[in-house]
């Protein structure tokens, strides 16, 4: 067993996912936050600070919205509406075609790890968020 703390782990896995979307995205010139504005308004349409409010646990600090990533999907022509804001059809089409890499990607992540580990794994994170949130 590893003697670094969880911090360094939270970190280092954060950093490997990123770039591992980044690379799965590639060919899209997109990068991780495109791809969870884009599966966010392929569950529920809404506004930017809709998705502000969806997508803050997943922001940078240095983030303060994902109206960037909203811009650039309306630049490809995914996303449509000025206030209200949905998927298009060819951005729906792009969605169930980047979601079935979004899918190898999380397997990669998660190969040689049953599901009840999973489950485990991700119960004592909540636990220990709401520990922090809580004080």
């Amino acid at each position: 067993m590893s003697d670094l703390p969880i911090g360094y782990w939270l970190k280092h896995l954060d950093r490997l996912i990123e770039n591992d979307f980044d690379r799965v995205l590639a060919s899209e010139s997109l990068g991780r936050r495109h791809w969870q504005v884009l599966n966010s308004l392929h569950t529920e349409p809404g506004t930017t600070a809709d998705l502000d409010r969806r997508l803050a646990p997943f922001l940078e600090e240095d983030e303060s919205t994902v109206a960037p990533a909203v811009d650039r999907l309306r630049e490809l022509g995914w996303v449509e509406g000025l206030v209200a804001l949905a998927l298009t059809p060819r951005g729906e089409a792009e969605h169930d075609k980047l979601l079935s890499r979004v899918k190898e990607a999380r397997a990669r992540l998660t190969r040689g790890i049953g599901d009840e580990e999973y489950r485990v794994a991700v119960d004592v994170l909540e636990r220990m968020s709401a520990n922090l949130e809580q004080d």
